[in-house]
């Protein structure tokens, strides 16, 4: 057990699976969590650069919801400026670390940051831009500060 406000990876190897998986839709529904959905991200922008995440990501996990009995309506499923958000934190993250790191390392200190908790985009947007119907849809601005750069 962990006191830990977050659930770390054992290892590279543990976080590789929750990616492939949510590539080729096999990952088990219970394991698509908050670390996970980062775990994921950060696998995806770091180690398979084949994958234009800007181009594709909604249609990855998209296509991964509805697979496991998931909907993408208006209230439930893929949130684009969440996802969008959390991208440009993984990206903003990657840029300060050092690329040898191993990927479980990377993955904790993510998790362990202000950008790796389940409230950070609220730092960026209104509790109402930011759940809204059109920013689910599709990626809307923030209205409080800029999202990080990297």
């Amino acid at each position: 057990m962990t006191d830990l406000p977050y659930r770390p990876f054992p290892d590279d190897a543990a976080i590789r699976r929750v990616g492939e998986g949510l590539l080729d839709r096999t990952l088990p529904r219970p394991d698509w969590t908050h670390e996970a959905h980062l775990a994921a991200t950060l696998w995806l922008a770091r180690d398979r650069r084949d994958i234009d995440l800007d181009a594709q990501i909604a249609t990855i996990i998209s296509r991964y919801n509805a697979a496991v009995g998931g909907v993408n309506d208006d209230s439930h499923g893929y949130h684009d400026t969440i996802t969008r958000a959390y991208l440009a934190g993984i990206r903003a993250h990657l840029a300060a670390r050092d690329p040898a790191e191993p990927l479980v390392a990377s993955v904790d200190a993510l998790l362990a940051s202000p950008a790796g908790q389940r409230d950070w985009p609220l730092r960026f947007y209104s509790r109402a831009r930011l759940f809204s119907v059109a920013a689910r849809r599709a990626f809307v601005t923030p209205d409080l500060a800029p999202l990080p750069v990297a």
